[in-house]
């Protein structure tokens, strides 16, 4: 114990680094920066105004997390996903979360056990007034982690976490069809529905409607 001793908690300071990073990530996930193009470590550096030591870190940790691939003797660019990846995320995803939702149906007592979920839900509504593409996306995988949270499924959830930039790409690109996050507001709130009535088939129709519904405006938007 250590009574009596004053001592203040270190608030941790923003970083070259991690400014740097943060505007890198918002502009690949904004589509500021895509995959049909190819830049370098020095355009960046000299566009965000900065050395290129925190700049080359910053691209080590995003190339880490899948979002920027490494082009030998001419720079980087963003991952691109292809369809038979997307395919495999929608494949993994439909059969973890089909079996999320027929495990909450038998495990929630009470609507309050879903307050989170109804939480997440009026926040993407906030999120949508405010055309935020990135805060509802943020705000959508963590609806679907919540799914798995509250079933007690960790290694499922862990999987899905470890999907996150990917689907975080799939789905803001999703989301820039117009009308999509209205669709997914309303397709959250059927699943809701199906859980707090306790309907294993209808959560698990549900569920696979709007994985289906998200695979079909990514295939729309990559064909027009």
């Amino acid at each position: 114990m250590m009574d009596g001793i004053k001592l203040k908690p270190i608030t941790k300071e923003i970083t070259t680094q991690d400014k740097v990073y943060t505007q890198i990530k918002q502009a690949i996930l904004n589509g500021d920066l895509t995959s049909d193009e190819i830049f370098t470590e020095v355009q960046l550096s000299e566009t965000l105004n900065t050395s290129r030591t925190p700049v080359r870190a910053a691209i080590q940790d995003l190339v880490k997390e899948g979002l920027l691939v490494s082009i030998p003797r001419k720079g980087l660019t963003v991952r691109e996903i292809t369809q038979k990846e997307q395919d495999e995320i929608f494949l993994l995803r439909s059969a973890i979360e089909v079996e999320v939702v027929k495990k909450l149906t038998s495990v929630v007592t009470s609507p309050k056990q879903l307050t989170a979920l109804n939480l997440i839900y009026q926040q993407q509504e906030e999120a949508m007034k405010n055309d935020d593409g990135i805060k509802f996306i943020d705000l959508d995988q963590e609806f679907h982690l919540t799914l798995t949270r509250i079933a007690g499924f960790g290694i499922m959830e862990q999987v899905l976490h470890n999907l996150h930039n990917l689907t975080q790409l799939m789905g803001l690109k999703a989301v820039s069809k117009k009308g999509r996050m209205k669709d997914v507001l309303i397709e959250h709130r059927e699943i809701i529905r199906a859980l707090e009535e306790r309907n294993s088939e209808l959560a698990s129709q549900c569920i696979l409607e709007h994985l289906k519904n998200t695979k079909e405006t990514l295939k729309f938007i990559d064909d027009h």
